[in-house]
């Protein structure tokens, strides 16, 4: 582990996630492919990290193992000092019902649905009590920005919106970790930068962790620090000099 990463933990003084020698490795014998080795990671509550590194350098792989999507050959993963490797399929399920939010490249919401009623869909999904959910539902639809827009259909709002109800939705349970993959991947980039900019606010407003992958190197100078991924290693972990916050 680094240096910086080291420091950075100290002055969280709270580790959130921690990964030790992750390994993971696609098929077996001959056409075995090695998609992550010897990773190593301690990240700190309250901030937003960028996984970054060309496809197939492993940070999809990596995000899917830090959200218990998928499980490494060798290694550990500590969410809040529990160990959460080894999970069933039962346990990681309710892991992410109730600790951890998703978001993808694509929005996934319902066309039929309004913003509203995805988002309280997505907490009926994962089980939470009714009776709170429309409370629920609308406070994260605040966070994000799009409360005046709630009625709306995904058709009848832009890229950026709906990429910002898939939020609403992800952290309507309130979780203590966000992972996104590629969340603007789908976007302009003054779309994607409005999403970005939602996330930041997460972290300074509510605490939040947010762990994404990312291309953009303009969404990387929103991050408190940067991950480089290359050949299924970490290469760098570097600050922005001058985060916007």
């Amino acid at each position: 582990m680094s240096v910086m990463v080291e420091r950075l933990n100290e002055a969280s003084g709270e580790t959130i996630l921690k990964a030790i020698g992750i390994k993971r490795v696609f098929g077996r014998g001959h056409t075995a492919v090695t998609a992550l080795a010897d990773i190593h990671l301690s990240i700190p509550a309250g901030s937003m990290v960028a996984l970054k590194g060309r496809s197939g350098s492993g940070k999809t792989t990596l995000l899917n193992i830090l959200s218990t999507l998928d499980e490494p050959t060798e290694g550990q993963v500590f969410l809040r000092g529990r160990e959460i490797t080894g999970f069933s399929g039962a346990q990681r399920s309710a892991l992410r019902r109730k600790e951890i939010g998703l978001v993808f490249q694509s929005f996934g919401l319902i066309p039929l649905m309004s913003a509203y009623e995805n988002v309280e869909f997505g907490l009926r999904i994962a089980g939470t009590p009714v009776k709170g959910n429309r409370e629920a539902a609308e406070r994260a639809l605040e966070r994000v920005g799009m409360r005046e827009r709630m009625k709306h259909r995904p058709m009848e709002l832009s890229g950026g919106e709906q990429q910002r109800v898939a939020i609403a939705r992800a952290i309507a349970h309130e979780p203590a970790l966000l992972i996104a993959d590629e969340p603007t991947a789908e976007l302009d980039s003054k779309m994607g930068l409005q999403v970005i900019r939602v996330f930041r606010d997460l972290v300074n407003r509510s605490g939040m962790t947010i762990v994404m992958t990312t291309h953009d190197p303009g969404i990387m100078e929103l991050a408190d620090y940067v991950i480089a991924l290359e050949d299924g290693k970490i290469v760098s972990q570097t600050t922005p000099e001058s985060p916007v916050v």
